[in-house]
């Protein structure tokens, strides 16, 4: 993962400078609004407000709660006077850390999915993410001499993988890591469990219309404008090679849409490109699928099952889809296929 950059502006974009009224409804324009940095990502806000000045507001509030977020579950970067996971990673097998409850809450919800999707999603697989990250960085900035991690470091590193060793209590407020080895990395949920916290937040004070997008992780709020219109969202091609970006385009209301895929954080050697998604059981990318994207209300829980049915045949991600009450998901294999849930095409024909 590239270092973090400095805030450089939170750029309120006019776009389109659609006005939208109905009978007895004030007139709404769509603003838009986006800034870098946070989780290491572009954040983007779309809006339709009666003035500059409330989306200007509710931007700012959906900015500063992400920054909390960020900084409590960013794992490369220490911040003054507060503990983060990077703290709770540093004091692996020394003592317990005292952190925020929202760092709590994440673990628990965490250990929660690591059951539910048969532990292909793992907080707790941070020494095994980091060789790979560091090859990675190696092999971007130095292409003609990019290698693999051998495999007798991978099955060493993912002996301090047992989840079951980070201890949390609630009580106190403490996480403690038993194994010394041991490190977090909430890469797989922290980015999407925050965007649905801090959607709650908003829609609490009282954002009605919107979409909170990070690093392409979206949570769509109410409907667009006041028309209630379905939010359109395209769903990238994982084939950079062909004429058309977008694979499909759904139309959403109070959703949150998240997609994984080997085309997003990846290197590669000797001609073979290596994403980031690892396969808890063979140690490598995982070489299932081309992309998945879940479609669900919970962000949190979208941005888990993207990276859990990633990593499973297709017929396991499928059981486990159709377990799950209004969720659904849309699978592009490796030759360019695609599947779906039961009930994705509801999203597909509005």
């Amino acid at each position: 993962m590239k270092k973090l950059k400095k805030l450089i502006a939170i750029i309120i974009i006019l776009t389109f400078s659609i006005n939208l009224a109905a009978c007895g409804d004030k007139k709404k324009t769509r603003y838009e609004a986006e800034f870098l940095v946070l989780f290491d990502t572009v954040t983007k806000i779309v809006a339709y407000t009666e003035t500059k000045e409330e989306f200007t507001e509710y931007s700012q509030l959906i900015y500063d709660n992400l920054k909390e977020y960020h900084e409590l579950y960013d794992i490369y970067h220490d911040y003054p006077g507060k503990n983060n996971i990077k703290t709770i990673n540093d004091n692996a097998g020394k003592k317990p850390v005292k952190v925020d409850k929202r760092i709590i809450d994440l673990l628990l919800f965490s250990k929660e999915w690591y059951k539910k999707t048969d532990s292909k999603v793992n907080i707790a697989f941070g020494a095994v993410l980091k060789v790979w990250h560091n090859y990675r960085t190696e092999g971007l900035e130095d292409e003609e001499n990019a290698k693999i991690p051998p495999i007798d470091i991978l099955k060493k590193a993912s002996q301090h993988t047992d989840i079951n060793k980070v201890k949390i209590d609630e009580k106190n407020s403490t996480v403690f890591l038993e194994d010394p080895e041991m490190s977090l990395d909430v890469g797989a949920v922290g980015k999407g469990y925050a965007t649905e916290q801090v959607s709650r937040i908003a829609e609490e004070k009282g954002f009605k219309s919107g979409l909170i997008s990070v690093g392409g992780n979206i949570r769509s709020i109410g409907t667009k404008g006041v028309d209630n219109q379905l939010w359109n969202l395209g769903i990238q091609n994982p084939d950079s090679k062909s004429e058309n970006s977008t694979l499909k385009l759904i139309y959403v209301e109070d959703k949150s849409v998240v997609s994984s895929g080997d085309y997003e954080r990846y290197y590669t050697v000797n001609g073979k490109r290596y994403h980031h998604i690892i396969d808890p059981i063979t140690l490598f990318p995982s070489e299932h699928f081309s992309a998945v994207t879940i479609v669900t209300h919970n962000s949190g829980m979208a941005d888990v099952l993207s990276t859990a049915i990633f990593n499973m045949p297709f017929e396991q991600g499928k059981k486990l889809i159709d377990s799950l009450p209004d969720t659904e998901a849309l699978w592009v294999a490796k030759d360019g296929k695609i599947k779906y849930s039961n009930d994705f095409s509801k999203y597909l024909n509005k």
